[in-house]
């Protein structure tokens, strides 16, 4: 379930308002839209503004007292579900239908290793692991460095391919490219999703040779 549909009824339909007003809505509005007092939607607009997904914005001259309006901030667009991964999958299956499964593969190791030297400065006094955790968290995997029998590791709970990967294996280079461009380090993928597995679980190895280093 999305972030979306946890949220209840009435917030949902404010941010659909919103949604299909860009330029913004006012209190009024909103209560004729969503049939509830004005205190009960600005109870909900300061939940909302204060999670970051609505915001204030310019305010609409009436004639009278300005009209405080609110619309959607970036990242409360970001809420409503993009069905990526059935585009991603399509866009794949026609690279490797065109070029072959070898040079998807070479693509993708590419991508991910460019898009992870982005992400390569670590912080002094950061150890790898906990370095690669938050550059995957960002990423929305929902990652956690941790020690296991004497070694370091990353554990990813959510699988930001999951659908993708199931049809596509070899989505997970990407993921292997991208973390040893950031780490510098060697990734060893000891535990899968897709292949079973309760986390995707990657092993800290030994450092690589520049320019990865």
């Amino acid at each position: 379930m999305g972030r979306l549909q946890r949220l209840g009824g009435t917030q949902q339909r404010l941010l659909r308002h919103l949604l299909q007003h860009p330029s913004g809505a006012g209190v009024e509005a909103l209560c004729e839209r969503l049939r509830i007092s004005h205190n009960a939607v600005r109870q909900h607009l300061a939940a909302l503004i204060g999670h970051g997904w609505v915001q204030r914005c310019a305010s609409q001259p009436s004639g009278g007292r300005p009209q405080a309006r609110f619309q959607l901030t970036p990242q409360g667009r970001e809420l409503f579900p993009r069905n990526y991964a059935q585009i991603s999958s399509a866009l794949l299956e026609e690279m490797a239908r065109r070029l072959g499964p070898t040079e998807v593969s070479a693509l993708l190791v590419s991508l991910g290793s460019r898009l992870g030297a982005g992400h390569a400065d670590r912080p002094d006094g950061t150890d790898v692991a906990t370095h690669l955790a938050a550059q995957l968290d960002q990423l929305g995997y929902e990652a956690l460095a941790v020690d296991r029998n004497g070694e370091r590791e990353i554990e990813a709970f959510n699988c930001v391919f999951h659908a993708l990967a199931a049809q596509q294996p070899q989505v997970c280079q990407f993921d292997l490219a991208f973390m040893e461009a950031a780490s510098g380090h060697r990734i060893r993928h000891m535990e899968c999703i897709i292949r079973g597995g309760g986390v995707c679980r990657f092993r800290i190895g030994e450092k690589l040779p520049p320019p990865f280093a």
